[in-house]
């Protein structure tokens, strides 16, 4: 089991930044591969990005370039970087985790949720 607990949201405005960190406990932090979702009202949930567990990163199209995922597994703690924020990222973001099939680096299911927080960007 993995217990997983957002911080970090908030309002901020257009052009701003903001970091999201998402705590884990239950299962060797080390081990477990993360990802970041977000669903905006009335939306699915979309995919924003993914760190595996040996550190390897990769981005949604529409975060490219502006988000970044990281991790410190010395705290058990993963993070989400939001430079020039845009009012379409407004949305509540969620991490997620597994422990990837051997072999492998990212998760193909995503078995531990957290709760989410709200990130809101004005325009």
């Amino acid at each position: 089991q993995v217990q997983l607990v957002e911080s970090g949201g908030g309002l901020v405005q257009a052009g701003g930044s903001l970091r999201l960190s998402c705590t884990a406990s239950g299962r060797t932090f080390s081990s477990v591969s993360m990802g970041w979702f977000r669903q905006a009202p009335g939306k699915e949930r979309e995919f924003v990005g993914a760190i595996s567990w040996g550190g390897m990163t990769y981005y949604a199209d529409s975060v490219k370039g502006r988000f970044t995922i990281s991790r410190d597994n010395t705290k058990s703690t993963l993070y989400l970087q939001m430079n020039s924020l845009k009012s379409e990222d407004t949305a509540v973001y969620s991490c997620a985790a597994c422990q990837p099939l051997p072999g492998t680096y990212y998760c193909v299911v995503y078995n531990y949720w957290g709760q989410g927080t709200q990130v809101t960007v004005s325009s």
